[in-house]
């Protein structure tokens, strides 16, 4: 039987907050699971925020009336996110999902007060016996996308538009700057922190700012498509952030790193509905189809092709780890003894350089 989804796009204030139906424990069996959404960008960011609500998106083709989503963009991170939490619990949601690093703390906290519904934390490491974690190895991607700026920058530096120096913006930048090296032992990372995950307006200033110092390689870690389009208007080469983003730069786009949220967001409803949901650590890369990369550019020449697709291959099936050492910090400090690789702690905490890294 087909039936309509109900899609509510709810703008974050009191006033939204009281037209949402209220569903409490008076709610029928029957009733289609609530399953919300924050998001700390507009979904029409093109990039992380985007590929988080196509996961959501899968959810209603996959279970059809089965399920109710409803979402809230836009949400700050801090106190604006535990009001966005329990706007979303007292809609009657019984799954919900807060997608970005900062809103860990509230998360936890809010779960705490609906301990009846279960949450799920992206990118974070707090958990309890409602709040589980997942994230993507999004470093693997990146030490792709590092492969290939080493084939084919000419400068051999290559500009890095990053938004918070939390773990995971880090070990991107690590992973990229150390697969480069491995081309070309000079190279050079430098990277400009815009302290946001989407302005448009600072993205591009910081993309034009690392190319006059001379970077003929964009990468990102901040969400919409400014770096790229900054790139295109200069005439050197970028990689996109989150999804394909090709049609905002099809000359400078090189392939992005696509994040793939739905085959996740699809097994965790089917566990609410099965009753056998439980709490825990989710950490997928290209292996599990968590991270995928975009068609390369006819530009991206067969030399770096075929490196990039055997860091790609090599990664898949375990054979490579973008974090093998041995690795010194930029004090000299041995961080990964020879022959090793990162264990997934100190991956989760990084929060130091590999050498060549200007930020």
């Amino acid at each position: 039987m087909t039936s309509i989804i109900t899609r509510r796009r709810l703008t974050f204030g009191a006033a939204a907050a009281s037209t949402l139906p209220i569903l409490g424990r008076g709610a029928s069996a029957q009733s289609p699971l609530g399953v919300g959404f924050i998001y700390v960008g507009p979904i029409g960011d093109h990039g992380y925020s985007w590929t988080h609500d196509q996961g959501r998106l899968a959810l209603e083709k996959e279970y059809g009336a089965k399920v109710k989503t409803s979402f809230i963009e836009n949400v700050a991170e801090g106190p604006d996110t535990a009001r966005a939490l329990r706007q979303l619990a007292q809609a009657g949601n019984q799954l919900i999902f807060a997608t970005s690093f900062g809103f860990m703390n509230p998360t936890i906290q809010v779960a705490k007060q609906f301990p009846k519904i279960k949450f799920e934390h992206a990118t974070g490491y707090m958990r309890a016996e409602n709040v589980a974690t997942y994230d993507a190895r999004f470093y693997e991607g990146r030490a792709v996308i590092g492969t290939i700026a080493g084939h084919m920058s000419k400068t051999g530096q290559a500009g890095y538009v990053a938004s918070f120096p939390i773990p995971e913006v880090v070990m991107g930048i690590n992973a990229f700057h150390l697969a480069a090296r491995k081309v070309n032992p000079n190279f050079k990372t430098k990277v400009i922190w815009c302290s946001t995950w989407y302005d448009p307006a600072k993205e591009a200033d910081a993309a034009k700012a690392l190319i006059d110092q001379g970077a003929d390689m964009i990468t990102q870690h901040t969400d919409s498509a400014a770096p790229l389009q900054a790139a295109e208007q200069r005439g050197v080469f970028a990689f996109g952030q989150a999804s394909d983003m090709k049609a905002f730069a099809p000359k400078a786009h090189l392939t992005a790193i696509v994040d793939d949220w739905s085959g996740y967001y699809i097994k965790r409803v089917k566990d609410v509905m099965d009753g056998t949901w439980k709490s825990g650590a989710v950490w997928g890369g290209i292996k599990d189809g968590f991270v995928k990369l975009a068609p390369y550019n006819d530009a991206v020449t067969p030399e770096a092709r075929k490196a990039a697709d055997a860091v790609k291959e090599g990664i898949a099936s375990g054979k490579l780890h973008p974090f093998t050492g041995e690795l010194k910090d930029q004090k000299g400090e041995v961080r990964v003894k020879a022959g090793e690789h990162a264990s997934d702690e100190m991956l989760s905490k990084m929060d130091w350089y590999v050498d060549g890294i200007q930020a």
